[in-house]
């Protein structure tokens, strides 16, 4: 057991190393807290305590930065985040007119307030409505797949 606590430091380096390389790799601060949880093993070994104490130290330590200082640092990291919405959150509720005629069952072409022209379908609950003509204007209420999922303009239901 000599040989274990002679040499200790040098597996803490070597966790601390692969820590902060994984950390770099995910970014998430989770292994940024294992290395600073291991850097006290580290240190602790360095003012004479044995071998489990380090182990205890360092894990005791990692464990009080996952729960207590982890959670504010993300919060702060994820403050000034930008609130736009993109994709398919951004196509919700977008409206369009219809570029070819469609209901029922049937699907169509919708061309979208950004420029998109998608093919469309009408909402379940607007199925027996009339038939949209062209130049009809629709709202986007969700999307499956490559489809939008329209209803006529002014109407808001959801499937």
């Amino acid at each position: 057991m000599d040989v274990v606590s002679s040499y200790a430091w040098i597996g803490w380096l070597v966790l601390i190393l692969v820590f902060v390389i994984v950390e770099m790799l995910s970014l998430d601060f989770v292994f940024l807290m294992l290395a600073i949880g291991s850097l006290g093993g580290l240190i602790s070994g360095l003012f004479g305590l044995p071998w489990w104490a380090q182990i205890a130290v360092a894990a005791v330590l990692s464990l009080l930065l996952l729960f207590l200082i982890r959670p504010p640092l993300l919060r702060a990291l994820r403050r000034g985040g930008d609130p736009t919405r993109s994709n398919v959150p951004a196509l919700l509720g977008t409206e369009g007119s219809v570029v070819q005629s469609f209901g029922g069952h049937d699907t169509g072409l919708v061309k979208l307030a950004n420029g998109e022209v998608w093919t469309s379908r009408l909402a379940g609950d607007e199925a027996s409505a009339p038939a949209l003509e062209p130049g009809s204007r629709v709202t986007v209420t969700a999307i499956e797949g490559a489809t939008a999922v329209v209803v006529p303009a002014g109407r808001q239901t959801h499937e």
